[in-house]
């Protein structure tokens, strides 16, 4: 995809052809745009193939967004110039508000050994009538079939929510509990924001994460957060946390967090005074207008020993926060019922073409007055649940 910064006519300029020699281990030759793209504009992802004596290019336009599309054009030669499939585009939602699968683009031509073929591609499912992705950006695939030499998507171009595919369908995995406990290394599951330096945020000591406290959850720079993506529109996470915060820029815990635009947040957390208490924050506002609210609820007076139980409900678009002290043994409700459906997408980035990452739970951990203060995680736990919200459940 060729970029032109000044946007003369456009920013997103088309694809260039340059050719590869894997002798040499380097681009040789001249380069050429081969294609502008459509008026949708935002043309990228480029693939080639060749079939029957054609050349065929495949490319995303319209943006991550709704106006998300897979366009296809074809040529004799390699060079061009190359000629637009007759739907223009192949695979989209973006004339069909309500088709399940939205966002629909980014494709990738397979076939399979009895020779059929398929389309793969990025996708979004989106919840609530705002339309907004929290699972972010999936991939998705779609039976296709050539005729005339041109590729469809089979009861296309939206792309179907539920198609045929060889081989059988387990989801064992996909609806089982995890549990995470913390050895010699931290689970590939878990992720961590910006520095190439780990060990300035977190460490596993003693079976625990420690999370050394640094700068507020809504900063643009060092933010001690370790979380795991939310794969299910309606799950549980729990954790239990040791931490003993002086005053109320030290605060700790439980977040479902799209960004530092975008989160809630449970921690624990001191008064002026040093009483500990169970405060929540949260930003609800999209990119760049995030503004953080400090409490959205009362805060919790809790002894200042201790350790505590924080947990997250979330079914459909219903959030709310649990938390238990030591030696009790059920949960108790704290705060309201949050929107889940603002974590997501289409809040937590850019509004027009929308981020892709959707959202994530985990812990996190700041220390305002630069001294590091740890918090320790005796272990994190992430439940799926089949709700009766979640129309996409089978």
């Amino acid at each position: 995809m060729l970029a032109d910064h000044r946007g003369r006519p456009r920013t997103f300029a088309g694809i260039v052809l340059q050719e590869f020699d894997p002798a040499a281990g380097k681009l040789i030759g001249p380069r050429k745009n081969i294609f502008f793209g459509t008026d949708l504009d935002l043309v990228e992802g480029p693939h080639i193939y060749k079939r029957n004596g054609w050349y065929y290019l495949l490319t995303a336009e319209g943006g991550t967004g709704y106006y998300h599309a897979c366009t296809l054009a074809r040529s004799r030669d390699i060079w061009g110039p190359y000629t637009l499939h007759p739907n223009q585009h192949i695979l989209s939602s973006k004339d069909h508000p309500h088709a399940a699968l939205q966002r629909a683009g980014h494709g990738d031509i397979v076939e399979t050994p009895d020779g059929k073929t398929y389309l793969v591609h990025l996708t979004g499912r989106p919840t609530t009538q705002e339309r907004r992705c929290v699972l972010g950006r999936e991939t998705a695939i779609q039976e296709a079939f050539w005729e005339d030499d041109w590729l469809y998507i089979k009861n296309g171009p939206v792309p179907s929510l539920m198609v045929e595919l060889p081989g059988a369908r387990d989801e064992t995995q996909y609806w089982a509990e995890r549990k995470y406990e913390f050895g010699d290394s931290l689970h590939k599951d878990f992720q961590w924001l910006r520095t190439p330096e780990p060990d300035r945020i977190f460490a596993l000591e003693d079976g625990k994460l420690t999370l050394f406290g640094r700068e507020s959850i809504g900063s643009w720079f060092e933010q001690s957060l370790v979380a795991r993506r939310q794969e299910h529109f309606s799950y549980d996470a729990e954790t239990v946390v040791d931490f003993a915060p002086e005053d109320e820029r030290q605060f700790a815990g439980l977040t479902a967090y799209y960004s530092r635009f975008n989160f809630f947040y449970l921690t624990v957390t001191a008064h002026s005074d040093g009483r500990r208490e169970l405060l929540i924050m949260s930003s609800e506002a999209s990119w760049p207008l995030g503004k953080l609210k400090l409490p959205f609820s009362e805060p919790k007076t809790i002894p200042n020993e201790g350790k505590v139980k924080l947990a997250v409900t979330v079914r459909g678009r219903d959030l709310q926060f649990w938390y238990a002290l030591e030696g009790d043994s059920e949960l108790q409700k704290i705060g309201p019922v949050f929107d889940a459906s603002i974590v997501s997408d289409e809040c937590g980035g850019h509004q027009v073409h929308g981020s892709f990452t959707g959202a994530f739970v985990g812990v996190a951990c700041s220390d305002l007055n630069g001294l590091a203060l740890p918090a320790r995680f005796d272990y994190f736990i992430y439940r799926p649940v089949s709700h009766y919200t979640d129309r996409y459940t089978i």
